[in-house]
């Protein structure tokens, strides 16, 4: 089940379980010492019913004893002489013993084999049961022997009447509230902490998380502050870096392309030109790619279809052969120039190394998340599964078309993957059936909105 793959959900399962099996033991134990109770009670009840009637028996004269018993209540005993069979000896129930501690050693009592057929009955589901019963010989201090058949009490059922279910159905909501509780409360700080992560891969200059609660949680929270400001450090310290010596190597560079416009052999200057080119188209990506480690750009609401049409747009003005089919409406959080400088490159690098490049959007589903996916598919030999996952590395090149004499420089894809980690997304590479390769930039739909 989803519930139980989530850590809140465990901790909600355990707590249940726990709470529920004591309370079935508790319950268990209770109804046990209650039923021992009542039956108890209920015994001496019987007992000193049987006294009552054996002592208001044995205190009337012999001739008013019949008239007593057709008066008297039957109080669950059936009273009767008899004579012969309390002269013999049987072994005595406890029933029998109990009676006789009670009456004293003036009566003697003895224990009676039962006849079925005399015991009491009962109707049931329009049938007729008789009841176990228990006979009893009790010996009067005139000698009259009499015959008691008594029902014993039948054992106590747990209450099950509307109230007590009513009752049992409050108690475990109140127990699956206050475990739901106590499940989120505790996992509230790790998903806090979850959250805060996944900001922080999106946006290094995210804002620290709150140092309160427990005190495991404030040292959790404050190692996790200081992480993000070591790689908050640490990132500022290399974008900048690259920045800047990305930046000061373009004055020399500039100065020396003029003086190498000044030497007489045009092949050599042709030559030395053209590795200065590449040389300063190096340090423009270089430069990129320090732009597309830099959160700072904020992020905002965004059409992604007409961002979409205006690269295109640019592209096919520029001579590149771009086609594009958009869905309208789709509105994506994004920063808007990382977001176009992504998305130019990949284009850039569809046609280059592919001739063309076929843009589309489509809703998609990634790990059971809906996504927003944009492909884009060119007509090029496509990329070995075993280098798909290498071409993000930086300055990482193919010994095929996609190498430094075709123009590359293996930062492209190293840019447009940092930028789309930067907006909760990814880059997929897959060669299409026949030729060429489609690039994937999946979007989470969490950051967009549905249709107007």
């Amino acid at each position: 089940m989803k519930i139980l793959s989530s850590m809140w959900g465990r901790v909600f399962a355990v707590l249940m379980i726990g709470m529920l099996s004591s309370t079935a033991l508790t319950g268990w134990l209770a109804f046990g010492e209650r039923e021992k109770t009542l039956m108890d009670y209920r015994v001496t009840h019987y007992i000193e019913r049987t006294e009552q009637m054996a002592r208001a028996l044995d205190v009337l004269p012999t001739a008013s004893r019949e008239s007593f018993l057709a008066t008297a209540p039957p109080m669950g005993l059936q009273v009767a002489s008899t004579a012969a069979e309390t002269n013999n000896i049987y072994p005595e129930s406890d029933y029998a013993k109990a009676v006789s501690e009670k009456l004293g050693k003036s009566f003697h009592v003895t224990s009676i084999p039962t006849d079925p057929n005399k015991c009491p009955r009962q109707s049931k589901d329009n049938n007729v049961i008789r009841l176990p019963c228990e006979t009893l010989g009790i010996v009067l201090h005139d000698g009259t022997a009499l015959r008691l058949v008594v029902t014993p009490p039948r054992l106590v059922q747990p209450p099950l009447n509307s109230d007590f279910i009513q009752y049992i159905a409050l108690f475990l909501v109140s127990i699956a509230v206050l475990a739901y509780a106590i499940a989120k409360m505790a996992m509230r700080p790790l998903q806090q902490m979850a959250e805060a992560a996944t900001a922080l891969g999106q946006d290094i200059n995210s804002p620290a998380l709150p140092e309160t609660g427990t005190s495991e949680i404030v040292q959790a929270t404050r190692a996790f502050n200081a992480m993000q400001g070591r790689i908050r450090h640490h990132i500022s310290q290399r974008t900048h870096m690259l920045a800047a010596i990305t930046h000061d190597l373009q004055t020399p560079l500039t100065r020396l392309r003029l003086r190498l416009e000044k030497v007489n052999d045009s092949e050599l200057r042709d030559k030395l030109i053209g590795d200065l080119s590449a040389m300063q188209m190096m340090i423009r990506e270089g430069l990129d790619l320090a732009r597309s480690m830099d959160s700072s750009e904020a992020l905002r609401p965004l059409d992604i279809d007409s961002l979409l049409d205006s690269v295109c747009s640019d592209a096919i003005e520029a001579g590149q052969n771009v086609t594009f089919t958009g869905i309208p409406g789709i509105t994506v959080l994004a920063r808007p120039q990382a977001l176009r400088r992504c998305l130019t490159n990949l284009i850039d690098n569809a046609v280059k190394y592919g001739q063309y490049a076929k843009v589309s959007m489509s809703m998609a589903k990634d790990d059971s998340e809906d996504v927003l996916k944009v492909s884009i598919c060119d007509g090029g030999p496509g990329i070995p599964v075993e280098f798909q996952k290498k071409v993000f590395e930086p300055f990482f090149r193919m010994e095929t078309s996609r190498s430094r004499e075709s123009g590359g420089t293996g930062l492209g894809l190293t840019i447009a993957q940092n930028i789309a980690q930067q907006h909760g997304g990814k880059l997929q590479l897959a060669n299409l059936p026949e030729s060429g390769l489609e690039v994937s930039l999946i979007l989470p739909i969490q950051a967009t909105s549905s249709k107007v």
